[in-house]
């Protein structure tokens, strides 16, 4: 993590300021702990990754793999024995996510060449450069890396560890990623002149998510796709969104859709599942700008 960073997170539960405790530290926080002095929550920092959870044994009682990963990273006593009680309170789930999470990493890392970056890509060169940037579900970081080439201070979040760990090996001074949960503060009240969102409507309820963003946009711009894909069994969104319904809900937010992405569009996004099947969505592009109230 970035020093410069600590300016903008926030508590996700009372929204106050973090304190910060590095325990190891070279170009980057590589390990410490923030914390927030008025709730006495604890979120950890590790390999260069803060872990912004309001809860972070419910976090790794679905990634029971990956906790024991990252006691066995920890190079400080004191994050070891952070994680081992955060461990010992965990509540063992059936479904462990973590190899999940490894290899929807790897197929995202196998598919950056897919034309739907480049188009996503030219879509973002046309619009202003702007002061401070966050994308949503950054995985690997493919976006998140190509914005923070031309955009002042860029931002990144996704639930997965192993994804960040991945984008953290491009580094660039200018640019940050956190495992976090979509709809939680992490920033407060900071406003961003450009949010990103490829994709990520099946992970978080759809509505919720757009007041949030909306909330988070002054005066900016929200470039958002999606397949429309929701079929995740017991895992999926209580309310989907589709064409229509997703223009309709931002207009009714102040955001103006450009004229090009007024209509539906079907962008191929292939997905390199192994070297001998690829999954194909055609994906709609949304680029809205938000009215200054």
């Amino acid at each position: 993590m970035h020093e410069f960073s600590l300016d903008f997170l926030r508590c996700v539960r009372c929204s106050s300021k973090l304190d910060l405790d590095v325990f190891k530290k070279e170009n980057e926080i590589e390990e410490g702990i923030l914390e927030c002095k008025k709730c006495s929550l604890s979120f950890p920092i590790i390999n260069k990754i803060p872990i912004l959870w309001d809860d972070f044994s419910k976090y790794l009682s679905e990634r029971i793999m990956l906790g024991g990963k990252l006691f066995n990273s920890a190079s400080h006593e004191k994050m070891k024995k952070f994680l081992k009680h955060s461990l010992s309170n965990c509540v063992r789930k059936t479904d462990d996510r973590t190899l999940l999470e490894e290899r929807w990493s790897k197929i995202y890392q196998n598919s950056q060449k897919s034309k739907f970056y480049s188009n996503i890509k030219n879509e973002l060169n046309a619009l202003p450069k702007s002061k401070l940037v966050l994308e949503y579900g950054c995985s690997i970081g493919t976006m998140s890396n190509y914005l923070a080439d031309t955009n002042q201070i860029v931002f990144g979040i996704d639930r997965s560890f192993n994804a960040l760990s991945m984008a953290k090996k491009t580094s660039k001074d200018n640019l940050d990623y956190f495992v976090a949960d979509f709809l939680s503060d992490v920033f407060g009240k900071t406003k961003f002149d450009l949010i990103l969102a490829l994709n990520v409507l099946e992970l978080v309820e759809p509505i919720d998510y757009l007041k949030k963003v909306s909330e988070q946009i002054h005066a900016g711009t929200f470039v958002i796709s999606d397949p429309y894909d929701y079929d995740r069994g017991k895992n999926s969104v209580k309310k989907f969104l589709d064409e229509s319904t997703l223009r309709s809900n931002l207009e009714k937010m102040m955001f103006s859709i450009t004229k090009k992405t007024k209509k539906p569009s079907f962008i191929t996004w292939n997905l390199k599942l192994n070297s001998r099947s690829t999954l194909t969505y055609k994906v709609d592009l949304i680029v809205a700008k938000k009215l200054s109230q």
